[in-house]
């Protein structure tokens, strides 16, 4: 009879437990779903993103300023060969005629050309990075030129952010939206030549030094 008791006693308690179990799972299926609802007749809010880098070269605005930027890479480039052809050129008849120099005059000289030579390497150095600024600046006034209408793009579609797809672990490709942003950008703004440039670093630099 004790056994049969207690056997009773236990059905009776692992009844208790799983009702007690099945009522905690029904209130939290109750309850999670909730968390995700959408209202009926609401779409649910979502996230765009856009390939910013993408979005820059491949736009017409972009491939002005890095075809501008490309073309003052390579002006710079041909620059910086004829210059260093001609010290080199310098420099040997220098050496050339140190044999018939005195030995002061020739320190004097080639302390001279060696100053010369700096001279010319800080203005050419001082170039290339007005260079990069100028690039720099360009993308800067690309995105404040498209963020009004990454904007409105992010309102036509519902959303309430636009991320860099860079940024982003994973995505579904549905919510990338760059080409759209590409052509709808072409068609507002262009190559954006209309528009007044940012302030331009100053690529002035110091003559060349002559002999």
């Amino acid at each position: 009879m004790r056994f049969r008791a207690a056997s009773s006693v236990s059905r009776l308690l692992a009844a208790i437990a799983f009702a007690l179990l099945s009522g905690g799972a029904t209130a939290q299926q109750a309850v999670d779903p909730t968390l995700f609802e959408i209202p009926t007749g609401q779409v649910a809010p979502t996230f765009l993103t856009v390939d910013i880098e993408l979005m820059f070269t491949q736009s017409q605005f972009g491939q002005r300023i890095g075809q501008s930027y490309a073309q003052g890479r390579d002006e710079l480039a041909s620059e910086n060969g004829r210059i260093a052809q001609a010290l080199r050129e310098e420099e040997l008849a220098l050496a050339a005629q140190r044999s018939e120099m005195d030995v002061a005059v020739f320190r004097e000289e080639a302390v001279a050309f060696d100053e010369k030579a700096q001279a010319i390497r800080r203005a050419q150095d001082a170039k290339e990075r007005a260079l990069e600024e100028t690039l720099s600046l360009g993308r800067d006034q690309f995105l404040s030129a498209t963020r009004p209408i990454l904007g409105e793009l992010m309102v036509e579609r519902g959303a309430f952010a636009i991320l860099d797809r860079r940024s982003v672990l994973l995505s579904l490709g549905s919510i990338d939206v760059t080409e759209y942003a590409i052509v709808k950008i072409d068609a507002t703004i262009g190559d954006g030549a209309q528009m007044t440039p940012m302030q331009t670093p100053d690529t002035t630099t110091e003559d060349i030094p002559e002999n």
